[in-house]
């Protein structure tokens, strides 16, 4: 199997990235318990009554989206918007008199677009705080924000600071962080607990993982509705990344995918569906794997979800009722991040440097800040 050559092909830091994310999930559980009561501090300052904007690029974003339309349905006053939008539009997002908490998501913290968002918060809102969730505490954006009153800095463990290219367990590290922080919910040990289990067992199952595509395809789509629709898009991204756009690869939603993006489906297609926990929203995530399966395109429709269906169509099922779908993102992103990882050895990448023309960088490059008056 591909999966267990990883590490002697170009890919040992993005395996063991993926597989340490069980053991990363307890710890950012055991950091948050030690910094609860500063944080606890910190938000109580801040207000709740404070508008809060979470913020990133790239997958980092994809962070923040995720997150947000779960915390969006128990409190209005979150939203997601990424710092690229806030950098060349600040006046369509930062409001002078609409007191403001900035949550930025990132790996490094040296991203110019990180830096630039916080600099214009502060330019624009009279009422201006930051809460950054990083991986790296030497970091650009850690040291600005160390010793700003109106700011905290949540470290990540150590070894989330991905050494890969793409971005894994930093992704589900800050995503984790960012739940833990900011959803009331009593049972959060038991929880974590829980999603650490299945991630457990999908380390065991990564073969079962690699079989589900393992057949030649050009053109992958992922499926999926509320957060995990949203989850989607850092699905189709790792692909893009560890194949180095070989493999094209689109994030749609359940319903969406009709109007118009269904479109890319041809023989040379693989369908992977992230299938909703709610009752309600799952008939229409097996509606459309319905369809597609009935149209009899696509290479392959595979279904990831807490139950079996017997369908037609491949089926990856974890034990995982009762979990909300934004717990779920972190367990659902694991197999795509296997499935990004074998179908860049396939393609002949090295997954940890897929870039071959360098021209894609584990860090951006080029960004030009320019000055906003």
């Amino acid at each position: 199997m591909l999966i267990n050559q990883a590490k002697e092909k170009g890919g040992e830091y993005t395996y063991n990235e993926i597989m340490q994310q069980p053991d990363i999930w307890l710890k950012v559980y055991d950091l948050y318990m030690e910094r609860k009561n500063d944080l606890d501090r910190f938000l109580e300052e801040v207000g709740s009554d404070t508008r809060v904007i979470f913020t990133g690029a790239g997958t980092s974003e994809y962070v923040g989206n995720v997150a947000n339309e779960y915390l969006r349905s128990l409190d209005n006053r979150f939203e997601s918007v990424a710092t690229t939008d806030l950098v060349s539009s600040p006046y369509l997002h930062f409001k002078k008199d609409q007191k403001t908490l900035l949550v930025s998501f990132a790996r490094s913290g040296n991203s110019p677009e990180s830096l630039a968002a916080v600099e214009l918060g502060q330019q624009i809102v009279d009422d201006f705080y930051n809460l950054a969730i990083t991986c790296a505490p030497d970091g650009k954006l850690a040291e600005k924000l160390y010793d700003d009153e109106k700011a905290y800095v949540f470290i990540e463990p150590e070894g989330t600071n991905d050494k890969s290219f793409a971005m894994t367990s930093s992704f589900s590290s800050m995503l984790l962080a960012t739940l833990l922080i900011f959803d009331q919910r009593a049972d959060k040990e038991d929880l974590v607990k829980h999603i650490a289990k299945l991630g457990y067992e999908i380390v065991d199952r990564k073969e079962e993982v690699e079989k589900l595509v393992d057949l030649d395809f050009n053109r992958l789509v992922y499926l999926g509705s509320g957060p995990l629709y949203r989850l989607t898009n850092e699905a189709r991204l790792k692909i893009l990344e560890l194949t180095a756009g070989e493999v094209a690869a689109i994030g749609e939603s359940s319903m969406g995918f009709r109007h118009g993006p269904k479109s890319i489906i041809n023989e040379e297609t693989v369908v992977v569906s992230f299938v909703s926990e709610n009752e309600y929203t799952k008939l229409y995530d097996l509606d459309i794997l319905d369809e597609i399966h009935a149209d009899k395109i696509a290479k392959r429709v595979i279904s990831i979800s807490n139950e079996k269906y017997g369908k037609e169509w491949n089926e990856f099922v974890l034990e995982s009722k009762g979990i909300n779908d934004v717990y779920l993102s972190l367990v659902y992103i694991m197999v795509a991040q296997i499935i990004g990882l074998v179908t860049s050895l396939k393609v002949g990448n090295t997954p940890d440097s897929p870039s071959k023309t360098k021209t894609v960088n584990r860090v951006v490059k080029g960004v030009k800040i320019h000055a906003y008056k």
